[in-house]
């Protein structure tokens, strides 16, 4: 009877102690800002903001949240651009204030990409979602 009673008081403590740590373990370490995006590379979105790039509490590239994963999984002809390249787009994306503006941004980039792909005599995959469409439907852009 005393090792029941033993025993229903150590599991006890357990739990308790486990409810306490959950929402402590949870929490994102150092460069998952608030905004996180989906992907995957264990990094924050589009930003490639870095220290110093937004206030505590804004979120990857200080955007407040306004993050998305730009990389080989969602950006038509990321294999045929330099890092450089990749940079400039992502910082172009960022920067569009406009549902229009966006999709100029990305036809112009598609269309480079098509004739890069055509050179190198490869085909490009069709994107599976527009990011202009997701940023518009989050209300990030007009």
């Amino acid at each position: 009877m005393k090792t029941s009673m033993k025993f229903k008081s150590i599991t006890l403590i357990a739990l308790l102690a486990a409810a306490v740590a959950a929402p402590v373990l949870a929490q994102g370490g150092p460069g998952m800002g608030g905004g996180m995006g989906y992907g995957r590379g264990g990094g924050p979105c589009v930003q490639n903001g870095g220290p110093g790039a937004g206030g505590p509490g804004m979120g990857p590239g200080g955007r407040g949240g306004r993050a998305m994963m730009s990389n080989q999984d969602n950006t038509r002809g990321w294999s045929l651009m330099t890092p450089a390249e990749r940079t400039a787009f992502q910082k172009q994306m960022r920067e569009v204030k406009t549902y229009d503006e966006c999709i100029a941004v990305q036809t112009e980039h598609r269309g480079a990409m098509e004739v890069r792909a055509k050179e190198q005599g490869t085909t490009l995959p069709t994107p599976r979602w527009n990011a202009c469409d997701n940023l518009k439907a989050r209300g990030l852009i007009k």
